[in-house]
């Protein structure tokens, strides 16, 4: 398969450094910005990801698609979610010993005072202390969250929770999926899904395997109306090691230029798998995986473009994780993870090339949000991340 590279791409020698190739690679100019606005405009998918963040608001997007003169909204106020694991202190903080929000209830309660209408759990444990008790991945315990999201007029959109193990699946673990599938519905949810990879293997022959895998967990999934997704990392983005030399195991040693979540994308049944791109990550990936070996043994270039892949495959990403991010050229990874809003992951341009805004659903997403000093500080970070996200605005050209 021809690996995808973006015409409109500067060149970046492959003796450049990593931060070379991420500054010369991703920057945008102000003559290719208004290039990009054109090409967005015509439904291009060619334009990098990379630019300015969008400024603060405290726009709490009550409007349906335009504000006042301000614009069309790119992500519309029914569609703005969080994923809970940003929250997770809040959510697991004993509220006998202390006056902020704690437990589901008390969370769900803020989070749409910040004008959140989604959220994605990370699990269904909470304190002890909280009403309902510690754990609440039952029946009894989704009725129990049900009642909640709607007294707050929220709505569940997936949860990072439970995939077999097993391959082939044993009964027990079959049963053990079925009663998440059952939770999902009580909690109505149309889709489940998982925090990790279907695998964590550069081989072409194990990503063959989860393909089979979570094509079987997908039907059983759609039987009980449910869509399953699985949620990327950095790695996932990685190059497919599918040829060339063998190693002493027998195993191929070079890259077709294919990345491993693209052939899962080609060998997984569409009607039954989905995905959730986690932003950041596949922006880390970005910066990480610009080269690799050819099967004739020369090193190629190939920057990933997230939103071209999502746009090549338009209704396979439900889901996003809209996690933000600062140029790093210090950890490895090419960015540090910021509150949504106040970085240098430039969602203007993403979420206007990915486009149907009434069907994707973006989470607010922040793994550093809980701080052992600020107990304040996830919730107020959420309120910030949700004006952010509620201003943004297609640009005008």
């Amino acid at each position: 398969m021809t690996p995808y590279t973006d015409p409109s791409t500067p060149a970046v020698p492959l003796t450049a450094t990593p931060d070379e190739a991420l500054r010369r690679s991703l920057g945008v100019g102000r003559r290719r910005f208004l290039s990009t606005c054109t090409a967005v405009a015509a439904g291009a998918v060619a334009a990098p990801v990379f630019g300015a963040a969008p400024a603060l608001a405290q726009d709490r997007g009550r409007d349906h698609g335009h504000d006042h003169g301000r614009g069309q909204v790119l992500v519309p106020p029914h569609k703005r979610g969080i994923i809970l694991y940003t929250v997770r202190d809040a959510t697991a903080r004993d509220p006998l010993a202390s006056d902020l929000p704690s437990g589901f209830r008390e969370v769900f309660k803020q989070l749409a005072r910040h004008g959140y209408r989604q959220v994605e759990f990370a699990g269904y444990n909470q304190h002890a202390n909280a009403p309902g008790g510690a754990g609440l991945e039952s029946v009894e315990g989704a009725k129990l969250l049900r009642r909640w999201l709607d007294e707050y007029g929220l709505r569940a959109q997936g949860n990072h929770g439970f995939i077999p193990s097993s391959w082939p699946l044993t009964e027990a673990d079959k049963d053990t999926f079925k009663k998440h599938l059952e939770i999902a519905n009580i909690l109505g949810m149309d889709h489940m899904g998982t925090g990790g990879d279907p695998t964590g293997s550069s081989y072409r022959a194990d990503w063959d395997v989860a393909a089979d895998k979570w094509n079987a967990l997908g039907e059983i999934a759609r039987r009980e109306g449910i869509k399953l997704y699985t949620h990327n990392h950095d790695s996932a983005y990685g190059f497919l090691l599918d040829g060339g030399p063998l190693d002493d195991q027998g195993r191929p040693t070079r890259s077709s230029g294919i990345r491993k979540l693209e052939y899962f994308l080609k060998v997984t049944d569409p009607k039954l798998v989905w995905l959730e791109m986690d932003i950041f990550w596949a922006h880390v990936a970005q910066y990480k995986f610009h080269t690799y070996t050819a099967h004739d043994g020369s090193t190629r270039k190939n920057v990933f473009d997230p939103a071209a892949l999502v746009a090549r495959h338009n209704k396979r990403y439900p889901l996003f994780h809209a996690k933000d991010g600062v140029v790093s050229t210090t950890n490895g990874m090419g960015w540090d993870m910021v509150p949504f809003g106040t970085g240098d992951i430039d969602y203007t341009t993403f979420f206007s090339r990915v486009g149907l805004s009434n069907y994707r659903n973006p989470m607010v997403e922040d793994d550093n949000s809980p701080s052992a000093t600020d107990p304040a500080q996830s919730l107020r970070e959420a309120k910030i991340s949700y004006d952010n996200m509620a201003a943004l605005r297609k640009r005008r050209c």
